[in-house]
């Protein structure tokens, strides 16, 4: 685990050469055919030299939901196991994570019918509306989003009128967690947050030298996909698709992507020092990859201790 841009992947495939595994992609971008430059994905030629699961599952126009993720994710894991290798889980989207180490409610699926209507009720009214709404029929939800978070808004909404329950009452009776045994949870990141920041700023700048522009360019010509699909609202691909709607220039556009992606890793860092067993290792270490072999071979307690 660890905040975007942190070196997850490269120290992924490093400890492949060390161990049995599998890698787990857990992140909400990966599972989407054409986000590739954006989203870092793993070439091909590294996916067939060591086995990737849950990229390129889905069109960019589909959405996909954590509690899809966590089907998708128990089934990964149980091939991998029934080949006698191991899953190593890779990625930073938070909120799978949660999925894995805490268990789901079990929600409705998204409708699309009614996700259009709220979208664009969302763009008439704005989210501050749509708030107030979720504040009268579930203000224990409305209390803990934010009223600028117009897709969490958005969902607690849909949930509402898909079951005519709140999404809070439902989030309170958690399907089983899906981790029940030994798991060694390993945070990838610098220690100096100014280090992250150049990271992802060195990240961003070799992306675009790399096409991103044109990547996003051709998924915008592609129908069914618009700003507010869920795949485009991933960081970077909404900056630059604003930038070639007219919203704003390119070195504009390429400067709200870093911001956007430092304050990604900030939420990010903020949920994993809530984990209450984890070990934080330094990507750029030299002996990192030599760490986490050593935790491994050392004794993990159910807690991941």
């Amino acid at each position: 685990m660890g905040p975007t841009g942190a070196g997850k992947s490269v120290t992924a495939l490093a400890l492949a050469g060390h161990l049995p595994v599998e890698i787990v992609s857990v992140d909400s971008a990966l599972v989407y055919r054409g986000l590739d430059i954006g989203a870092a994905k793993p070439d091909r030629a590294v996916r067939e030299r060591i086995p990737h699961h849950l990229i390129d599952i889905l069109d960019p126009s589909s959405t996909y939901s954590a509690g899809q993720f966590l089907r998708d994710a128990e089934e990964a894991i149980a091939v991998i196991r029934g080949r006698g290798r191991l899953p190593l889980l890779v990625g930073g989207t938070m909120l799978y994570f949660h999925a894995l180490l805490n268990g789901l409610a079990e929600l409705p699926e998204a409708d699309p019918e009614l996700r259009r209507e709220l979208d664009q009720r969302m763009a008439e009214r704005g989210s501050a509306e749509l708030h107030a709404e979720l504040k009268r029929v579930d203000p224990q939800a409305a209390a803990r989003i934010h009223p600028n978070d117009p897709q969490r808004i958005q969902r607690a909404l849909e949930v509402f009128h898909l079951t005519g329950l709140p999404i809070s009452a439902l989030q309170a009776e958690r399907r089983r967690p899906l981790a029940q045994e030994p798991l060694l949870n390993i945070v990838l990141c610098p220690a100096r947050r100014a280090d992250l920041h150049q990271r992802i700023e060195r990240r961003f700048h070799a992306m675009m030298a790399a096409g991103f522009l044109d990547e996003v360019r051709a998924l915008r010509s592609q129908p069914g996909l618009t700003a507010n699909t869920p795949s485009m609202r991933s960081v970077g691909y909404r900056q630059l698709w604003a930038h070639l709607d007219g919203a704003h220039g390119l070195e504009e556009g390429i400067r709200r992507g870093i911001v956007a992606t430092r304050r990604l890793a900030k939420r990010q860092l903020t949920w994993l020092r809530t984990l209450p067993a984890a070990h934080w290792l330094e990507p750029d270490a030299h002996d990192a990859v030599a760490q986490i072999i050593r935790l491994y071979d050392a004794p993990i307690d159910a807690d991941g201790s």
